[in-house]
This record gives C-alpha cells, structure tokens and sequence, in this order.
C-alpha cells in the first residue's frame, strides 16, 4: 500500500498541463473554430483567449429588392450572397442587410450605426459560445476569454451566458490546483484610441494589485493582453502623422510599442509564464530573467489561426512552441 500511494503520489507530481493560448481572433469565424479544433487536437487540458474577440469592421449589404444587393459600389444577385458573408465570415467582417431607408439613416446618423455594430458584436459572440458549448460541454477543459483593448466591456455578460467559456480578467484563477492565473486585457495607448486603453503607470499598478493575491508568484501565469516593452514581442511600424508605416532605405521601421507597466511587473514578480497578444505582426518568444514570454501573432483576416501550446510540469514550462494553420 505504500509503494502504491508513493507511486500516485508521482504521477501526481509530474501532471502536465497543456495549455492552448491564441489572441486576437477579431472576429474570424475560421480562426475561431480552428482554435477550438486545435485544442482537442493536441490534448490541450486548457484553452485560453487572450483578449480582441471583437471584430473591426461593419459592412453594410444594402437590399435593392428583385433578388439583388448593393455591396458598397457593387451589386451582387442573390445567388452570391452565402459566398459573400462566408468571406466576411472569415475575415472577422462583421455584415448586416438593411433597406436602402436604413443605410440612408446609418449614413445620416453615427449613433444608428453604432447600434448595428454592438448587435453585430454581440451576436457573432453568442454564435461562438453555442459553437463552444456544444463541442466542449462534456469535456471538462474549461475555455478562459478575456477581453483585450478593442473589445467593449459589455462583451463580458454575453461571456457570462456560456457554459464552457468563463471571463477571467480580474480573477484569480486556479489551473490544476498548482498555477494561478491572473488576466488583464487593457492596453498601454495606441494611435486609434481603442475602447480599453490606460497609462502604463496604472496598468503596473493595478497588475501589482493582483500579484500581491497570488501565493506563489513563480507559478503564476500572466494572461496580459499588451506585450511587455522591448522585447522580441512588441515590434511594430513606426507610424506618421496620417497613421502610414514610415519607410526608409525600401523597409518598412520597426519600433518597441509594448507596455512598460507588464515589463516592470514581470522583472519585479518573475512569474512563471507571460501570455500576450495584441502586437499581431510580433509572433515570437522572449525571457525577461527567468519568465518566458509569449506572442503568437494574429492573421485573422487570412483566417489563419495563430496559437502556442505550452506545456507546464513540476510548476515549471517545459515545452512550448507555435502552431500556426
């Protein structure tokens, strides 16, 4: 009996965790089922969402009656329209078919086009947790989401109705009763003013505020939407005045945009794994002291889905590398 217990002991020792990290789906339908496909691909025991679910983009297909419609200066018969909104669909486009009285009014009026886009927003969420329910509702493997810096708040009740999908920014959350999680989806700002953007010095701060709940920092995974400042995670083209990528000597320059508040709390926590988006052109790994920090990408708008599988064993990383398809 001893050698028996000693034995379950070890295995319960040396358990992986196998992580399954993607960000910045931005609505692509493609990118988002080949994430959950993926997971039970590579025998992934957590999926985790880093933040940016919401698409960028509301076309308008205008409905001109007898079996045609207007797609900005084109007109499509009927017989085109599935094939269209599967384009859409998998460019994180988000699409609705209005009257030519509607389109006049989303054109006269920014609040009605506001209006269109949250149920665009709202709606293509609900599609993706019935996907997600249905796949994974007997699976035990929970899906955490988080919200990044494009994704209005209002996206966290529509994540509350899913069985499987749970919100965890601002929560500390268990994995395999051996790692904690904390999440934040606010980003350092950026040229577009996004909807959930904060000052480095705030965002360290209330990233401290979660560090000091945890109660082993070195097992700790940083689920952070902003990658940290200066790393082989944050590069991306230095911008003009009109928001171009500047070039110069025929290649487009590159620069640092990470957050400075996630570098400063990584070198003073040392956690044991950073999780990052966000920076879409900036897939890659990188080590701050003794924490590995992670970036896969995004392509969403080719509906490529860009992830990192990260195994974790003995409360230390031990594998990790990029799936992209």
């Amino acid at each position: 009996m001893v050698s028996l217990f000693k034995r379950k002991e070890k295995e319960q020792k040396n358990e992986q965790v196998r992580i399954l990290f993607t960000s910045d789906l931005h609505g692509s339908d493609v990118a988002f089922r080949k994430f959950l496909n993926a997971g039970k691909m590579y025998n992934a025991n957590v999926l985790i969402i880093g933040g940016d679910v919401a698409g960028k983009a509301l076309v308008p297909i205008v409905d001109l009656g007898n079996g045609t419609y207007q797609i900005e200066e084109k007109v499509i018969d009927k017989s085109f329209l599935a094939e269209k909104i599967r384009e859409f669909s998998k460019q994180g486009l988000y699409y609705v078919i209005i009257s030519k009285e509607e389109y006049k009014e989303m054109q006269e009026n920014e609040e009605v086009v506001r209006k269109y886009f949250k149920e665009a927003m709202i709606n293509k969420l609900r599609e993706w947790i019935k996907i997600a329910d249905e796949r994974y509702a007997d699976s035990n493997i929970p899906i955490y989401i988080n919200l990044g810096n494009d994704d209005p708040i209002y996206l966290f009740d529509v994540i509350s109705e899913s069985k499987v999908m749970k919100k965890c920014e601002g929560e500390i959350i268990r994995i395999k009763d051996k790692y904690e999680m904390i999440s934040f989806g606010y980003a350092n700002p950026t040229p577009w003013h996004t909807p959930r953007e904060m000052e480095d010095e705030k965002i360290y701060e209330e990233l401290k505020k979660q560090m000091e709940k945890v109660q082993n920092p070195e097992t700790t995974i940083l689920n952070v939407h902003p990658p940290p400042f200066n790393t082989n995670l944050d590069l991306a083209p230095l911008l003009d005045k009109d928001l171009k990528p500047v070039v110069r000597g025929g290649e487009i320059v590159m620069q640092h945009v990470g957050s400075q508040g996630v570098r400063k709390i990584i070198e003073e926590y040392q956690p044991l794994l950073g999780l990052h988006g966000h920076i879409h052109e900036s897939r890659a790994f990188d080590k701050i002291g003794k924490t590995i920090v992670i970036n896969p990408g995004s392509e969403y708008g080719e509906g490529i889905l860009h992830a990192a599988l990260v195994i974790l064993e003995n409360e230390k990383v031990k594998a990790y590398q990029f799936i992209i398809g």
